[in-house]
């Protein structure tokens, strides 16, 4: 019987940053959990020579393709491309559809579809570059002390996501920053209203009965002096010196206070993975402002599976082995055993 699963990842250069070389990590750690349930693990770096990877697979010839290819050439806006190729070949493959990374990686895109959908989102203003008639979620006003994050349309890992492109001002004194900062964050960015309050990541994985929401997590802010605005970036996320990781630590305990608002996570979640038509594994981030409203900031189809992040701590705390996580990843997407 043919065992062979194809790890197909975006080839890392050299020197890489630790968010790009963390997906040699997420490698390791699927194979490891793969071979354990005795499949053949094969790693396949991919970049933009897609008529390679193709060869590469029609070569191995694979039960299918785990996939954790989180860009190409470090562009998250090609995220989508090998899922959408492994379409074409008609090879299955782990996690969400193509179409579903497409819509929700290109996260103004997503907010609109959400906006329609009457699930709630911050506000925004429209991208530079402008690269198609975005309609807005809301009117953004013109307080000239209106908080804002500017954040990158396509790039994840929290690229750029830090206290620096935290700004004020009215929607078109901020559209006018867009353009300057657009070349740090990918070659395009947007930016969201700012909601102070606290934040918390829903892990989904998927089951032959539906979809299961994993335990929700709630990133702490404990050291953040009052009225600063605490937030996950990119130091937080990946620099393990820095006080901003030190500061963010994940916590699954919650106050019998908080099961409503708990629950309505959990129904915002849901409804996101049908309305994206998610599948496998994803994660919901949201934030919920001090009257305890939730908005949903961004849905992740492609969440880190490194032993040491959110998704398998979610698993954990819901007394999954991340090697069972696995097996279940593979099993609802790859071949029926």
């Amino acid at each position: 019987m043919n065992r062979s699963i194809a790890v197909v990842h975006n080839a890392v250069t050299d020197p890489a940053g630790p968010d790009e070389a963390d997906v040699l990590v997420q490698v390791a750690a699927v194979s490891e959990a793969l071979n354990s349930l005795g499949y053949d693990p094969i790693p396949v770096p991919c970049t933009l020579d897609l008529a390679a990877l193709k060869q590469a697979l029609e070569k191995i010839r694979p039960l299918g393709v785990f996939n954790l290819v989180e860009s190409l050439e470090n562009r998250g806006s090609l995220i989508h491309v090998v899922p959408a190729l492994l379409d074409t070949m008609t090879v299955p493959y782990t996690g969400c559809p193509a179409a579903a990374v497409y819509a929700t990686s290109h996260k103004v895109m997503a907010k609109e579809r959400l906006c329609l959908a009457g699930l709630p989102t911050p506000a925004w203003i429209n991208p530079f570059p402008a690269d198609m008639p975005w309609q807005g979620g809301m009117d953004p006003g013109d307080d000239p002390g209106s908080l804002w994050i500017i954040k990158s349309v396509w790039e994840h890992g929290s690229l750029g996501l830090e206290t620096e492109n935290l700004v004020t001002g009215t929607a078109k004194t901020v559209t006018r920053m867009l353009k300057e900062r657009a070349p740090g964050l990918g070659g395009a960015c947007f930016a969201e209203a700012f909601i102070f309050g606290r934040e918390f990541n829903l892990s989904l994985l998927a089951t032959r009965s539906g979809v299961t929401v994993l335990p929700p997590a709630e990133i702490l802010f404990p050291d953040t002096p009052a009225g600063r605005p605490g937030m996950v970036g990119f130091r937080a996320k990946w620099h393990e010196n820095s006080e901003e990781y030190r500061n963010t630590p994940r916590q699954f305990d919650f106050a019998p206070s908080d099961t409503p608002l708990l629950k309505e996570l959990e129904t915002l979640a849901r409804r996101c993975w049908h309305l994206f038509h998610l599948a496998g594994y994803a994660r919901v981030d949201f934030r919920v402002d001090p009257d305890g409203r939730p908005f949903v900031l961004e849905i992740n189809t492609n969440p880190c599976l490194s032993p040491d992040a959110g998704f398998a701590a979610a698993l954990k705390q819901a007394d999954i082995s991340y090697i069972d996580g696995i097996h279940r990843i593979v099993t609802t997407r790859l071949c029926s055993e």
